[in-house]
């Protein structure tokens, strides 16, 4: 692969080159399933236009589609929107915009997937062109009040700890390919009942919608856009928030608040706490809460022991490392 089409640049330089900039950056996200054909002449294509316009972010792009989280020089989103627009993939997509803005990426990553969501589904299991009705932030409130209907959380333990829908419920797994398991075990039975669904941007429900159409649930809907586009909608129209808490996203920003509620708890001393952190133990690297006086007493790390190691000199802490492997 020619050079350019990758990042080469070192963390800190990185960080230097984004701490020198003048201008403001704008933090979205996009997804689209669609026939790709060639996904590395895509990826490549897309590196060499987006590097262009100083675009940082993850994207993943697949035979069955793209999933982007991106950001964008504020001087330079009306050239995003003509590049998307004139892509043959990419044309009409929804573009979720950042509910708050932060620093989110440091560079520019594409990679070629199997899948845009790592379900680990077979291809018999869903039909993605039949998928739920999707839902403004109106409707998805007012179907949130209609009685016998449930609500289920399509994401993971750590995202709904700190945010989710009043009554929702939650799988509490921890990686996209325990859910949809989970979730058909949880509501076996209740196939004649309402179903809403809802994530963070709103790719997870699309297959979810149609696996769970394909098992025989007869009333199947899903938010549009997900949280980040239901928090945007709530904010313009001066609704009342039913989603309460933070809604995690996946970049260095690590959530977005949504409504001033601390549903999750510091791991270590259990009071309210709603910032996660990767510890800093590069042994453990989990990712947990931590009011800010126990980030603080133990370094970002989850523990004493993992403060302990995380204090060693790197030396040590390699070979502890080649002990664990």
């Amino acid at each position: 692969m020619d050079k350019k089409l990758y990042n080469t640049l070192s963390k800190v330089q990185l960080t230097e080159k984004l701490d020198s900039e003048e201008f403001v950056r704008l933090t979205c996200s996009f997804y689209k399933y669609i026939n790709i054909k060639d996904p590395l002449k895509l990826r490549d294509e897309l590196y060499i236009e987006l590097s262009n316009l100083g675009i940082l972010g993850r994207i993943y792009v697949a035979k069955e589609g793209i999933n982007a989280q991106i950001s964008v020089p504020e001087y330079q989103w009306e050239k995003l929107v003509t590049l998307i627009n004139s892509n043959q993939y990419l044309k009409n997509i929804h573009i979720n915009q950042a509910v708050e803005e932060g620093v989110s990426f440091y560079k520019l990553k594409i990679k070629i997937k199997n899948e845009i969501v790592a379900y680990g589904m077979e291809e018999s299991s869903f039909d993605i062109q039949v998928t739920g009705k999707h839902l403004n932030s109106d409707e998805f409130n007012n179907e949130l009040n209609k009685p016998d209907t449930i609500i289920v959380d399509m994401r993971n333990k750590y995202e709904s700890e700190v945010g989710r829908f009043e009554g929702a419920i939650l799988p509490e797994v921890e990686t996209s390919r325990e859910l949809l398991p989970k979730v058909s075990k949880l509501l076996n039975g209740k196939e004649d009942k309402q179903v809403l669904l809802y994530c963070t941007g709103g790719i997870r429900c699309e297959k979810a919608s149609s696996f769970l159409i394909k098992k025989g649930f007869k009333n199947v809907k899903q938010l549009k856009g997900g949280v980040i586009n239901y928090a945007n909608e709530i904010k313009e129209k001066k609704l009342q928030s039913k989603f309460i808490g933070k809604n995690f996203v996946f970049d260095a920003r690590l959530g977005e608040s949504i409504t001033d509620d601390i549903l999750g708890e510091c791991y270590i001393c259990k009071t309210p706490a709603d910032k996660h952190g990767d510890c800093n133990n590069q042994m453990c690297h989990i990712l947990f809460l931590a009011c800010e006086d126990c980030a603080k007493k133990f370094d970002g790390c989850c523990s004493n022991k993992c403060k302990e190691i995380a204090a060693l000199p790197i030396e040590k802490q390699r070979i502890l490392r080649r002990v664990k492997q």
